[in-house]
């Protein structure tokens, strides 16, 4: 088997706070295995601005802003799996992740519009992602907004919502609290370690 590559995507713009905490307990435990390749990015300092809505990618099959999107749109595509992490701003996801969902849509535009592959054919299906999320507020329904825009943009870059995990924690306000949750690191390290054993089996 050759190397599974996983690329994690730090959203938050407050660093080593709860979101990214939870990420690196899950990119720790997948890196314990040799055949994982990981490359995490941190998105505040990756220099991906907004959409324009211009719809000037339907025509060129590419974004007219170049900026860091234009390495992480290859990191993206030649990742086995994407893990984005982003805590919960105003009920949705921080405006950095959310900047990165709308810049997808040069994706969204080779796959309905301009008809191409965004990935290889034999890539499809075996592309996974994984969501993970805190929020200060302890509402149940926390997270709904959310969850619309990740499958979004899990959809547009082929990965299918049966191979979509996702790991959302709430009331972990303060910077760090998340250390201190009862379930989080071990709910964190199975996803993990889940993710990985199916990756294996889809990938060999």
């Amino acid at each position: 088997m050759n190397q599974i590559r996983v690329l994690a995507i730090a959203g938050s713009p407050r660093r080593h706070g709860n979101s990214e905490i939870l990420l690196d307990w899950v990119i720790g435990e997948m890196m314990t295995d040799p055949k994982v390749s990981m490359t995490k990015v941190i998105l505040s300092d990756a220099d991906i601005a907004p959409c324009r809505g211009c719809n000037a990618c339907e025509k060129l099959n590419a974004c007219v802003n170049h900026d860091g999107m234009d390495i992480l749109h290859d990191q993206i595509l030649s990742a086995d799996c994407i893990i984005l992490s982003a805590p919960i701003y105003c009920m949705s996801i921080c405006a950095q992740a959310k900047a990165l969902v709308d810049r997808a849509q040069v994706f969204r535009s080779r796959k309905y519009v301009l008809k191409l592959p965004v990935v290889p054919p034999e890539r499809v299906g075996k592309r996974f992602g994984i969501f993970l999320s805190t929020a200060g507020q302890d509402w149940d329904y926390v997270f709904d907004a959310a969850i619309p825009v990740v499958k979004c943009f899990f959809h547009v870059i082929e990965v299918k919502n049966r191979d979509l995990s996702y790991l959302m924690i709430r009331h972990v306000d303060e910077k760090g609290a998340i250390e201190s949750h009862p379930t989080a690191r071990n709910e964190a390290l199975s996803l993990a370690r889940s993710v990985l054993g199916t990756m294996k089996e889809r990938l060999a």
